[in-house]
């Protein structure tokens, strides 16, 4: 185990390249072992005759309370996200909770409302938990663990390593949402607008495709790092290369219009309620209509699909027709967005 690096920074918490390079050279080598070296989204275990997925994320959003959502609901449904992404059927959360000394309880007791609701629509139960308070200023207001465990249905196997020459890429909604709302409301950028979080469980759209095709190699939500940095994990992974359409990726054009006069990329933006479908080219009608029948899925969209050549690297074709690579996130664009 070897690395370069000296210290930690708030880049090695944006997703990005910063982020991959001390998940490889540091974390991943301290506790080699091959369920973890996959680096899905969750881990895949077998347990007796059960495939069981089980995943866990810790939640330090600032603010706490934004359009759309709050701390909690995000936390819930983030576990949720990363457990149906190996097509998992989500079951049971824990809770783990670090409060500063003196946080409101009112605001303890609208997250926690919120968290229930949450749960309730994604069909899974808190059932265990922690609660550790520190003193002022050893936190910032309120951090939040979730851990989960899901069913994996027999004979599935979705994983970053199963994307295939041919494949179609789909994105499940517009993106970019959840990171600008964050970044307008942690700045008070004062702009009219009506952009709120896209936070959102995303397992009853995976079952849905799942039911509506066989031909689903690959799932991941792009949170932290936005899609760019999603698709280069999967490009490494499966050791493939990837052609994006920029006119194909669905933006709201207000979204569009903040990050044009912030001089950010969507493409780099944290979505919190959006997947992206890796899936064989004569099942992709099935399942772009089966995402659009979905709550969230109204604007799904193929965005791109992976090819033979420049593996492990994503290109974009522009929409003046050239061609651009699209590297990982590099640079604190963002930090605490989830």
């Amino acid at each position: 185990m070897t690395t370069d690096m000296e210290k930690i920074v708030l880049d090695h918490g944006s997703g990005g390249k910063a982020y991959f390079r001390l998940i490889s050279d540091l974390l991943v080598p301290s506790f080699d072992n091959p369920i973890l070296a996959r680096l899905d989204d969750s881990a895949v275990l077998d347990v007796g005759k059960n495939r069981l997925a089980f995943s866990t994320d810790t939640y330090v959003v600032d603010p706490i309370f934004f359009p759309g959502g709050n701390i909690g609901d995000l936390a819930v449904n983030g576990t949720v996200n990363d457990l149906a992404m190996s097509g998992a059927v989500p079951r049971y959360l824990s809770l783990g909770l670090i409060l500063e000394e003196g946080f409101p309880t009112d605001d303890l007791e609208k997250i926690l409302r919120t968290m229930k609701n949450a749960a309730a629509k994604a069909d899974v139960l808190i059932v265990t938990g922690d609660t550790k308070v520190v003193p002022r200023k050893a936190a910032d207001k309120i951090y939040i663990n979730t851990s989960g465990i899901g069913i994996i249905p027999d004979g599935l196997n979705i994983s970053g390593h199963n994307a295939r020459c041919g494949d179609k890429i789909i994105i499940s909604g517009t993106i970019a949402e959840h990171g600008i709302i964050i970044l307008i409301q942690r700045e008070k950028i004062e702009f009219e607008s009506e952009i709120t979080s896209d936070t959102a469980p995303l397992n009853s759209m995976v079952q849905r495709i799942i039911q509506a095709s066989d031909g689903i190699h690959a799932l991941r939500d792009p949170t932290r790092g936005g899609v760019g940095t999603t698709l280069n994990e999967i490009a490494i992974q499966s050791n493939i290369g990837i052609d994006i359409y920029e006119e194909s990726i669905p933006v709201k054009e207000e979204v569009a219009a903040v990050c044009r006069l912030l001089g950010i990329d969507p493409l780099y933006v944290a979505n919190e309620g959006r997947l992206i479908a890796f899936v064989s080219p004569d099942h992709v009608e099935k399942v772009l209509d089966a995402i659009r029948r979905c709550e969230h899925g109204k604007d799904a969209a193929i965005i791109g699909e992976v090819t033979s050549g420049h593996a492990g690297k994503v290109r974009m074709k522009t929409r003046i027709g050239g061609l651009r690579i699209v590297d990982m996130l590099t640079g604190e664009q963002l930090p605490r967005i989830c």
